[in-house]
């Protein structure tokens, strides 16, 4: 008879992990149609009792350090500003083959860099957020990269900065509450299971300047995304600030040489501790004013004799190996194009219905040398039709090898 219980014990007491696993996964398809197993259940390691607290449980393991420094990749694809647009988010990653038809992961040992600024100015900010996390771990699977940055739209919107925020945008993370609160609900039920933190605690009831039928989205939003909330601990901590590949140095906005003498990994470091609320509400200094590391535009004005190539120059000698700096944030109107002798990369073509509605485009890069633009561009189909809009775009810095090598897709 003991021999019996001893066999049946174990795969009771497993029942209160399996149960919340299920229902975080039960949340995540409700609020993405995505479904996210845990990455690591182990129910078995756990050790529960009949009570409502834990027994002795196996500690978490910390999360692996970002990291900030990567060698020259085989293939590597940039994606510029996503801004809340799920279908031009799905279009990039097709334009570079790194997704089929089902949206699954075919890019093979592929690293891919999505430069920052999905939140904000569209309706699907969450549904891009899975999306990206169930691509990064189909990735990892084969063998490929997702990496994920910080552009000043999720700096923002962890201080609770919702100037940019649409309507749709409140809708979706409203809908995200309620799912994740039913969740809580469930879980409380359940003997052997911690009693769930409450998203809610501390968030006001009402705010300053905000009509009454946004309230629910406002604090939905808030929740979810202040520092060390669900989706900013769960998504957002995974994102890096600044990025260096082979000779090629990724940011947001730009990097000066005093964001250089700084340190890359401090930075990387310092704004995931903010992210999971060790820091305080808000970000480090250099994520402020129009000289930060994801607000600057010295190196991404439209017209390339506007770039400080000076300043470009000294901040690269800074970086050993660096050959050029990529980046997002400023609007490419006439798509993917290099300045400053294309030492300045700039990749944000406003693809977001909500900004712009730009066709999309990414770049594409193989070891440190060849760099191409994959572009839905019809025009590029087509020689240029004057030597005046050669001119422009001869003016715009754009890649001198990159229109003749330009890949189109439909």
């Amino acid at each position: 008879m003991e021999d019996l219980k001893a066999k049946t014990s174990t795969p009771c007491k497993d029942v209160p992990a399996l149960l919340s696993s299920f229902i975080d996964t039960f949340v995540d398809f409700s609020v993405s149609g995505q479904f996210l197993l845990p990455i690591n259940p182990n129910p078995v390691s756990q050790n529960y009792s009949s009570t409502t607290e834990p027994q002795n449980p196996v500690p978490l393991p910390s999360p692996p350090p970002l990291q900030t420094y990567y060698p020259a990749q085989d293939r590597l694809i940039a994606i510029g500003d996503l801004h809340g647009d799920l279908d031009k988010t799905k279009q990039s990653l097709k334009l570079a083959n790194l997704i089929d038809e089902s949206d699954k992961w075919v890019g093979g040992s592929s690293t891919v860099v999505q430069i920052g600024d999905v939140l904000d100015r569209g309706g699907d900010e969450l549904k891009i957020l899975y999306f990206l996390e169930k691509l990064r771990r189909e990735a990892a699977r084969c063998g490929g990269t997702l990496i994920t940055m910080h552009g000043n739209h999720e700096i923002m919107n962890v201080e609770g900065d919702f100037r940019y925020v649409t309507k749709e945008g409140l809708d979706e993370f409203r809908n995200w509450a309620d799912w994740y609160c039913i969740g809580n609900r469930m879980k409380a039920l359940c003997k052997g299971l911690e009693k769930p933190r409450d998203p809610f605690d501390g968030v006001p009831l009402v705010f300053n300047n905000v009509k009454a039928e946004f309230t629910e989205g406002f604090r939905a939003r808030v929740a979810a995304l202040r520092p060390d909330g669900p989706i900013t601990g769960r998504f957002l901590s995974k994102n890096v600030t600044v990025l260096v590949v082979g000779d090629s140095v990724f940011v947001h906005g730009g990097l000066l040489a005093k964001h250089v003498s700084y340190g890359l990994e401090k930075i990387n470091d310092e704004v995931r501790d903010w992210i999971n609320g060790m820091k305080g509400k808000w970000a480090p200094e250099y994520c402020h004013g129009g000289n930060s590391v994801v607000w600057l535009r010295k190196f991404s004005h439209e017209f390339a004799d506007k770039c400080d190539c000076s300043a470009l120059e000294h901040v690269l000698a800074t970086i050993p190996g660096a050959k050029r700096m990529i980046m997002g944030h400023t609007i490419q109107e006439f798509g993917i194009n290099g300045a400053c002798n294309e030492r300045a990369i700039r990749i944000d073509v406003g693809m977001s219905k909500g900004c712009g509605n730009g066709l999309p485009e990414v770049l594409e890069m193989n070891g440190n040398s060849s760099l191409r633009i994959l572009t839905s561009n019809p025009l590029y189909q087509k020689k240029y039709k004057s030597s005046v809009e050669a001119e422009r775009r001869e003016g715009l810095g754009y890649l001198e090898h990159g229109p003749r090598q330009v890949e189109v897709k439909a």
